[in-house]
């Protein structure tokens, strides 16, 4: 890979390397960290600590008269290198020792004793609040990427590895938890030490502390405690969220090829963390928030997802360790694909085939409207900006493609010696090529070269057609993204079948001639000889390869997929296509896929497919889809009903969400989508519907608040409507429940675009006084409620934001945000109205296309 590479296509994104970005290497190494000892005593009401980070060291060489350690707005008050005291610079950044002696080959060990104040980023305080009096008391570690040197002086990137401990003294009534094995408790008056050994070696950001008043839950895996920490009071949400987790522990050690490597497990929950979860070697930090009850449990599998995620880190990111961030997606996107595995493992392959479906989505979405990159690049401005959907999710369908290059069987045998060679040692990705080579004989360059090291994935549009004469199918495939650039070509051999029906109703017996094309050029055409014209084509059979395909097939070739393909996947690719065609047959064929599909996943995209439509027809099939008794698909009928936007279908919506669902998310998604259906010949319902809503935020209370954000979300939606605009305002304020609170500042970008300027001024406000509250979630929110907004004022916030804010994620994002408020104000107002006449004609138009489908149904009986 060129250190220099950038994405040559030209088109809209943006560059991922933002002014500022460099090439970023490992620092010089001085020794080998050997191990750290972290002695800690916490005031927890003055949100400070105070103790001594001693770092034993094996110098490489001799002679070295300094060294830089990583140590951010820490109070130094000494060091010492063998019990001598020592000068020392620091700048608030890094700490450098001028040592007294050279170093010989001999180890040193260097203490430093200090103490933190308040600290911004590495180890939070959380407690009650003016506003939230009820917050519990915690306090709990991040390290990824480089926040370790917040709260410890450190050689603070992962390429270090050294066994560590840490002693920390808390008052007795809580618990302190970390890394490895707990060897000794004390308890000292009021206080209680706790003393916390991990034996195997590890990186610094993944040094963990938690304390808190936790419940704990214990629970085994061989002889291996599995430990679950979690608030008092949510002893059953813990049970319900995590007990899956000594079965993932037994499928992963055979998965990976090799035992648990930790002497514990431990999930730890906590409050106001900054990410969903952190693989802390054998303590993994959760989000408080992934904790499901009864009802959530229903239709949210994202827990369990989390869970897998986290615990796979274990071997991939903890046991194998990266050597340098640009090689992250090692272990995201094998946590990424880990979720994939077991969702097969738990609940079946057409499963794991949507997961998959899902990750892909993800990472186009990003790709297509944000920026592409290389998946292992070293040229940025702070590493954490690496952590995107390039990183997980086509991370994780990279490891797909390897898998199915390879097979099960030699994938497995390469994943085992990848783990097994590199146990509690660094990699790159050269590594993963070598153990593949190693473990099959087969040189996977090419596929890493085209996913990994260059960015982008093969866009095909594959076209058919049957010459009956000549008895032969003609197949063409074009590499649309290439356009003029042969740079941009893909290489992959690709399978394609022609499904034969033995007999037309009965889905069973099935038989697929299956062929494999070599695809290389910009376009190419296959001819193949078959004796009989196939029922349907079913190009890359199984879906394996990364890509995004446009189907040019006759109706009735598509219909066939709909309904006999035994691949879920590509039966949602008949279903979108089909309903582009649009048209009667296509209605009738998607109606009956929604009723009849054996897989929830097809029918939840059939339904989203049928609303695209935006005829009456399709509506009468979805109303029919509320019965359907997967949740999941109950929110994609609702979702679609939102798009076809007569008084039916209104009707249906808010009598829906007035009754109620079994689901948090499908009752979220119906208060959603009432607020969207307010325009053209519904514009009169403007008020009953916010007085729907304003009954929804009143009395629907619940799990993490999803369904009054969904209530929030539908008020967004009425960009016009002031009483909307206040309603929101009123949830930005402190003391709302965090959920809803941050879902009300996201939304106030929405509803701000067709406000009057009085009512935009206020909005504005009111984002430039949250800008300034420092919790990461809330400088998130209000970044992406700015970036919606039509206005430069708009900008300066922003830039405010990203001048003042410590975080590299919410700096990036805020710049973002000025780009697309650039973009929205370089929109031309006229195009603007004329779109909105459009819509306007399009809504008055549905009720003539349906009368005359109508009119043709009639004709044909």
């Amino acid at each position: 890979m060129l250190n220099t590479y950038f994405d040559s296509e030209d088109n809209n994104r943006k560059p991922f390397e933002l002014p500022g970005a460099k090439p970023h290497y490992n620092p010089d190494r001085p020794g080998q960290v050997n191990h750290i000892f972290l002695d800690l005593s916490l005031n927890i009401p003055n949100k400070s600590f105070q103790g001594t980070c001693t770092i034993r060291l094996t110098p490489v060489r001799r002679g070295i008269t300094q060294l830089t350690l990583d140590a951010v707005k820490l109070q130094i008050e000494s060091v010492l290198v063998d019990s001598v005291s020592q000068p020392y610079d620091y700048d608030g950044n890094q700490l450098i020792i001028n040592l007294l002696n050279p170093t010989e080959e001999r180890p040193i060990n260097i203490a430093i004793n200090y103490q933190a104040i308040q600290p911004q980023r590495g180890l939070y305080f959380v407690g009650p609040e003016e506003y939230y009096p009820h917050k519990p008391v915690q306090v709990w570690t991040q390290g990824e990427d480089e926040d370790s040197r917040f709260w410890f002086p450190c050689f603070d990137y992962p390429g270090q590895l050294a066994t560590s401990e840490i002693r920390v003294k808390v008052p007795k009534y809580y618990l302190a938890i970390s890394n490895g094995e707990l060897i000794h408790t004390e308890e000292v008056g009021e206080e209680k030490i706790y003393h916390w050994l991990q034996k195997q070696v590890h990186p610094t950001y993944l040094m963990t502390l938690a304390v808190g008043d936790f419940a704990e839950m214990r629970d085994q895996w061989h002889d291996v405690p599995v430990l679950y920490y979690v608030q008092k009071g949510r002893e059953e949400d813990g049970w319900r969220s995590m007990s899956k987790t000594p079965r993932m522990i037994d499928f992963f050690s055979q998965k990976f090829g090799y035992r648990y490597p930790f002497p514990k497990y431990a999930q730890v929950c906590v409050d106001d963390f900054i990410f969903g979860g952190m693989e802390n070697t054998s303590t993994t930090l959760l989000t408080d928030r992934c904790l499901l009850d009864q009802r959530a449990a229903i239709d949210n599998r994202s827990t369990e997802s989390l869970v897998a995620h986290e615990l796979a880190h274990q071997w991939f990111g903890d046991l194998v360790v990266i050597k340098h961030w640009s090689h992250a997606w090692i272990k995201e996107g094998m946590a990424s694909y880990s979720e994939v595995l077991w969702t097969e493992q738990e609940y079946g392959p057409d499963e794991a085939a949507y997961y998959l479906l899902g990750e892909a989505r993800s990472y186009l979405e990003e790709d297509a409207s944000r920026y592409r990159r290389p998946i292992v690049t070293h040229v940025y401005r702070e590493a954490i900006e690496l952590y995107d959907r390039h990183l997980y999710e086509k991370g994780a369908c990279v490891y797909h493609i390897i898998r199915t290059v390879l097979g099960d069987e030699l994938f497995y045998k390469a994943i085992h010696t990848f783990v097994n060679d590199n146990a509690h040692s660094t990699v790159e990705t050269i590594d993963l090529l070598r153990a593949i080579d190693k473990a099959t004989g087969y040189n996977l360059s090419f596929i890493f070269d085209q996913y990994v090291f260059r960015g982008g994935h093969p866009d095909l549009k594959i076209a058919y057609s049957w010459d009956g004469d000549s008895k032969l199918v003609k197949l063409t495939v074009t590499q649309t993204q290439a356009k003029d650039n042969e740079k941009e070509l893909f290489d992959l051999k690709i399978p394609v079948g022609f499904g034969y029906l033995k007999h037309k109703d009965d889905t069973e017996k099935i038989k697929l001639k299956t062929y494999t094309f070599r695809l290389h050029e910009k376009e190419q055409t296959f001819y193949i000889p078959r004796k009989k014209k196939p029922d349907f084509i079913s190009f890359d059979v199984g879906n394996n390869f990364l890509k995004t395909v446009e189907l040019d097939y006759p109706l009735s070739e598509l219909i066939a997929q709909l309904k006999y393909d035994p691949d879920p996947i590509s039966r949602i690719y008949a279903a979108i296509t089909i309903a582009k065609k649009g048209g009667l047959e296509a209605i009738d064929a998607l109606s009956e896929s929604l009723r009849t599909d054996r897989f929830w996943g097809v029918r939840f995209e059939v339904a989203k497919q049928l609303g695209k439509i935006q005829l009456t027809q399709a509506a009468t099939a979805l109303i029919k889809g509320l019965e359907d008794e997967n949740a999941k698909v109950r929110r994609a009928v609702i979702e679609a009903l939102g798009e076809i936007k007569t008084f039916q279908t209104y009707e249906t919506v808010k009598e829906f969400l007035c009754r109620g669902d079994a689901s948090y998310y499908t009752e979220a998604s119906a208060a959603r989508v009432l607020g969207g259906m307010v325009s053209g010949n519904l514009k009169e319902k403007e008020g009953e519907v916010i007085d729907v809503l304003r009954w929804i935020l009143h009395e629907r209370g619940g799990w993490n608040e999803v369904v009054r954000s969904g209530a929030i979300g539908g008020l967004s939606q009425l960009k016009t409507s002031p009483v909307a605009a206040d309603l929101i305002l009123e949830y930005t304020k402190p003391g709302v429940p965090q959920a809803l609170r941050l879902s009300a500042i996201r939304a106030l970008g929405a509803v701000s675009t067709g406000q009057t300027p009085d009512k935009l001024a206020t909005i504005l406000e009111q984002l430039e006084i949250l800008s300034q509250e420092g919790f990461f979630l809330i400088q998130v929110a209000v970044a992406n409620a700015l970036g919606q907004m039509e206005t430069p004022k708009a900008m300066g916030i922003l830039q405010s934001l990203a001048e003042q804010t410590p975080d590299g994620r919410v700096r990036r994002l805020a710049e973002e945000a000025i780009e697309n408020v650039r973009k929205n104000l370089g929109s031309d107002k006229a195009i603007k109205e004329l779109r909105e006449e459009l819509d306007q004609m399009k809504q008055e138009n549905q009720d003539l296309k349906s009368r005359v489908l109508k009119l043709e149904t009639k004709g044909k009986k």
